[in-house]
């Protein structure tokens, strides 16, 4: 599964937008995907190092329309805490030398804010 699959859209609402100061941000994602698959995709699509998901099963609300009854579809919701100071991973080179990996890291997703 590709990661623009794994990740269908943000969930904006008041909770959500007070957790963004903690590094919290809220997608609906696709009902199969594991927690890994989706630190993954998060980490690919926006640049940002995931420490933690959080995952729930949401179901679906029942509606009526006049004598009609029904149910909206089951989805599935995470919550997923990023770095929001990285740091550079340093590591050691060969002969004891020490150096920095080039990855750099973002500390929020402007997408998600609209920024």
């Amino acid at each position: 599964m590709i990661a623009e699959d794994i990740i269908i859209k943000p969930i904006i609402t008041e909770k959500s937008n007070n957790m963004l100061e903690e590094g919290k941000y809220t997608f609906k994602v696709a009902k199969n995907a594991t927690k890994v698959e989706i630190a993954k995709a998060v980490e690919k699509l926006f640049g940002v190092k995931v420490l933690k998901v959080n995952t729930m099963n949401m179901s679906g609300k029942a509606k009526r329309v006049g004598v009609h009854q029904g149910k909206t579809a089951d989805w599935k919701k995470a919550i997923v805490t990023i770095d929001t100071d990285p740091q550079s991973v340093g590591y050691t080179k060969e002969g004891g030398k020490d150096g920095k990996g080039t990855k750099k890291f973002k500390d929020s997703i402007e997408e998600f804010t609209g920024m």
